[in-house]
């Protein structure tokens, strides 16, 4: 194994690590902040890192007026909007259930592309695929006892605010397949900045007084743990975690690189139970399982259908572009997640 290609597999370790801690994170910060504060302190971080990448950089800011527009859009669904959801679902469900209920994102992915772009419409393998990841989310969420339905009502708009989240993204990925990808020639970078750029400046107006809110009226008391948490959360998991991708996915394609998504559940499950005492029933990482089953079918279905055209060239309209639809931000948002 060359020394690049090295570099490449520990990258992709190391983004797995990241985002599977972004729910510790979430769940650690949410101790001491509301999920408005956890939401204003992700994006700012965020923006305030790959800020800092431009300017060391030397890379210039897009002039378009039109794809300012279009990242507003981007912005609020792959950033504001899951991250809101994220946040305020952790509340009440453990990090480890919010990082596998995340992994359905692909599948919500493959769906709204569907939708948003008739040229790519769900192949009989893809449609199977979808059927099995679904079959997967709803052995995730189905209980397993009456004590464990009881639970299940208790939780279910939490563990649907993770699914709608998961649906931001796949809405976000599909928008810009149809208004960015081979329109605008930028590289992810300046993309993912002026992504985080605009969704910090949407929550700034969104949360206002978010700052300056106490949790639940109590006076707003900062721990060590949950301070670092948000710092991490922002400048890792949100800042740092797209500049990782970017190298990724440009070496390796989006498909390849969107496996991280089978990774980032079992880090966030194993650091929720070993960091935070959490504990899962049977049927949420197998239903785990069978999500990522099914996500595997609907990509090998994709790339078999790809690989059966007449060769295209490799422009921003070609088989590049279309590998962008399938980039997770969760695996990264922005062709870059979470």
């Amino acid at each position: 194994m060359n020394t690049r290609r090295l570099g490449l597999v520990a990258a992709f370790v190391i983004l797995a690590l990241v985002w599977g801690s972004s729910f510790l994170f979430i769940k650690e910060s949410l101790t001491a902040f509301t999920p408005a504060q956890v939401v204003l302190g992700r994006v700012v971080l965020g923006a305030v890192t790959l800020l800092l990448v431009m300017l060391v950089s030397g890379r210039k800011w897009p002039r378009e007026p039109r794809f300012w527009g279009h990242m507003t859009v981007v912005g609020l669904l792959l950033c504001v909007a899951p991250f809101s959801l994220f946040a305020w679902a952790g509340e009440s469900l453990p990090s480890g259930l919010s990082a596998i209920l995340n992994a359905a994102t692909p599948l919500m992915t493959a769906l709204a592309t569907a939708a948003v772009l008739p040229s790519e419409r769900l192949r009989r393998g893809q449609s199977l695929g979808i059927v099995v990841g679904g079959a997967g989310v709803v052995l995730v969420i189905a209980p397993s006892s009456m004590a464990a339905s009881q639970a299940l009502l208790d939780t279910l708009p939490a563990q649907l605010a993770c699914l709608g989240a998961a649906a931001c993204y796949g809405l976000g990925f599909a928008y810009m397949r149809r208004f960015i990808v081979g329109r605008h020639h930028y590289d992810s970078i300046t993309v993912a900045t002026v992504q985080l750029t605009l969704a910090a400046a949407v929550a700034l107006l969104a949360f206002p007084f978010a700052a300056l809110a106490a949790p639940a009226g109590a006076p707003l008391e900062l721990s060590p743990a949950a301070v670092i948490s948000l710092v991490l959360l922002g400048s890792l998991g949100t800042g740092v975690a797209y500049i990782l991708n970017t190298a990724i996915v440009t070496r390796w394609g989006a498909v390849r690189a969107s496996t991280v998504t089978y990774l980032t559940p079992l880090v966030a499950v194993l650091l929720g139970v070993v960091l935070l005492d959490e504990r899962l029933s049977w049927n949420q990482p197998v239903g785990c399982l069978v999500v990522i089953t099914g996500i595997i079918a609907a990509h090998r279905s994709a790339t078999a259908h790809r690989a059966a055209r007449v060769p295209e060239p490799t422009t921003a309209n070609g088989p590049a572009a279309a590998d962008a639809a399938t980039i997770h931000p969760a695996v990264g948002a922005g062709g870059s997640r979470l």
